[in-house]
């Protein structure tokens, strides 16, 4: 977070710290298999240290060619226009400390995971393919929102196909999907079933936080056929779209 914030202030914008959000739970996965290193089942160490790391660096990926060549992002700009004193000094306290924190608590099952010495069993495999699930939604919602937003003819239409057209955030389903996949890998051993708010916490951020609310808050006035969208359309676990009155 802190060579975040040395490039944010570089750049000029704070906006960078999306693409930090993966990269830093790939490196909380490194990291953790790297001091876990002679504790623990080897192949759990590995398997969710590299799940997470795909995870983490395609989404940093993905954000970063999106963010590309883009000013500060109008969420940070809203929230530092509060600033009662230094802008960077309340951005540190609201942006950068609030995200590393949420950051290390979501982490816990990767963290605690790396020293269950238990061979994996049947929640391991179970976890692997719920994580799959996930990421597949994550991944070809992403895909299938930068194909829509780059087609010339999208401007003003909302986006209801593929996977859209049956939630209204596919991304942020797979996005839930994955870390309850890794829960499960972790959750072998009592340590591991400790952390299942870390889960819970991630789908309530995205669900009910700044994540699916922020995103959807002025849509309707931004794209006309949106309020029809969300009537038909689940707002998070994929469904068939509900049939008009």
């Amino acid at each position: 977070m802190a060579i975040t914030f040395a490039v944010a202030l570089w750049r000029g914008h704070h906006s960078v710290i999306d693409v930090t959000w993966g990269l830093g739970f790939a490196v909380v996965a490194g990291t953790s298999v790297l001091v876990s290193s002679g504790h623990g089942d080897t192949t759990r160490r590995l398997l969710i240290a590299a799940l997470t790391a795909v995870w983490g660096l395609r989404l940093a990926i993905h954000i970063g060619r999106r963010n590309w060549g883009k000013g500060e992002d109008p969420r940070y700009a809203e929230l530092l226009a509060k600033s009662p004193g230094s802008p960077n000094a309340f951005a540190i306290r609201k942006i950068y400390l609030t995200q590393a924190v949420v950051m290390w608590f979501v982490s816990l099952p990767v963290q605690v995971a790396m020293y269950e010495g238990s061979r994996p069993g049947v929640l391991t495999w179970v976890g692997t393919a719920v994580f799959a699930v996930g990421f597949f939604f994550e991944t070809v919602g992403d895909w299938q929102l930068t194909q829509f937003r780059n087609d010339p003819h999208s401007k003003g239409e909302v986006m209801d196909r593929g996977l859209w057209h049956y939630t209204r955030h596919p991304n942020y389903f797979g996005d839930a999907c994955v870390w309850w996949g890794l829960y499960l890998i972790a959750a072998q051993q009592w340590q591991g079933a400790l952390t299942i708010l870390s889960a819970a916490a991630m789908t309530y951020t995205l669900a009910n936080g700044t994540g699916k609310p922020t995103l959807e808050k002025g849509m309707s006035e931004r794209r006309p056929g949106y309020a029809e969208y969300v009537r038909r359309t689940s707002g998070f676990i994929p469904l068939p779209p509900r049939k008009p009155r």
